[in-house]
């Protein structure tokens, strides 16, 4: 049985949200009109307090690892086309989130007419320059096209778009995704506000500097790749269509730590799940390097009242040596 228990928490959960941990804090919550930019069938959120990060090595060495190639191009893009000798865009942003959506079918209806092909679109919060980027832009003759009243700026040869929605709110990603988060924004489609099982998970989590939630489907596709080629089985498979919904916290004060709990139909499914996972990381251990057998060791697997409960935890060493290992040279491929 091929599994890594922490490779599925960090490839699914985290560098997918650019695992740039925070340290201490304020927590990193969303404003009202950001979540409105957000279209209702979100699989997965991930927001992040970017500004404490910075006051961790072990969560800047990680994002340095980790932090997807399309970022680094727009950061690059907004440092040449926005930012100039400004800077970067490190010391504007407060928070940095990034969903993951099933778009709207035409029609614009939610839910059970979404799309099935999956969407990513980026929102950072913060004090930018707004007014001084929009002349450079001017001054760059960088036009934007416009969706209503909203201007979307192009940043790099790839497609990447940004658009301010107001002062202190971008949103970025590629053209057809910003639209999407636009049209939800403008009531055009149904937006994560109406997603009462989401806003609901939300209330778990958004008091902590790092956070995630993760519906259906999000939980059940992150379970497929946390049991590897176990989670092919068939009793995996029937357990997976339990699963309800995950949530999950990540912080770098004192050490490094994980939280994840997954909400399932009955303490049964929980229980089952628990299980499962807790032999697989025994196999895991057979053949894991030093640092890879400390990481395993140091993850907690329960169960309580239908949801599973998964910890890790480790000291700042533990966790970049961790980082060197082979098993985290394959959660990044």
């Amino acid at each position: 049985m091929k599994l890594s228990l922490f490779k599925s928490l960090v490839q699914f959960s985290v560098i997918p949200a650019l695992l740039a941990a925070a340290a201490s804090a304020p927590a990193a919550q969303l404003s009202t009109d950001a979540r409105g930019a957000i279209p209702h069938d979100v699989q997965q959120l991930v927001v992040i307090d970017y500004r404490a990060m910075q006051n961790s090595d072990a969560a800047m060495a990680l994002r340095e690892r980790v932090m997807p190639p399309e970022l680094k191009a727009f950061d690059e893009a907004l440092k040449k086309t926005a930012l100039s000798d400004q800077g970067s865009m490190d010391q504007y942003v407060d928070e940095l989130a990034f969903a993951l959506f099933r778009p709207p079918a035409s029609g614009g209806a939610a839910s059970a007419s979404a799309s099935e092909n999956l969407m990513t679109v980026g929102i950072a919060q913060g004090q930018f320059p707004m007014q001084d980027i929009l002349a450079r832009f001017n001054k760059q003759k960088l036009k934007p096209s416009m969706v209503r009243t909203n201007s979307i700026y192009p940043m790099t040869k790839a497609g990447m778009v940004l658009c301010f929605v107001d002062p202190s709110t971008m949103v970025f990603g590629d053209k057809e995704a910003v639209t999407k988060a636009l049209d939800a924004r403008d009531g055009l489609t149904p937006s994560m506000l109406s997603n009462s099982g989401m806003m609901s998970a939300m209330q778990s989590v958004d008091s902590n500097p790092l956070w995630s939630i993760l519906d259906e489907k999000g939980t059940q596709t992150m379970m497929q790749q946390l049991l590897g080629e176990a989670g092919s089985t068939t009793d995996i498979v029937t357990v997976s269509k339990k699963l309800e919904s995950s949530w999950y916290s990540m912080d770098f004060q004192h050490g490094v730590k994980f939280a994840l709990t997954i909400s399932t139909a009955d303490p049964f499914t929980a229980a089952t799940l628990s299980s499962l996972m807790t032999a697989a990381v025994t196999v895991r251990k057979m053949t894991s390097s030093d640092a890879e057998k400390t990481a395993l060791n140091d993850t907690a697997i329960s169960s309580s009242a239908g949801q599973l409960n998964i910890a890790f935890s480790s000291t700042d060493s533990e966790f970049s040596s961790l980082l060197h290992s082979p098993l985290f040279e394959t959660m990044v491929r």
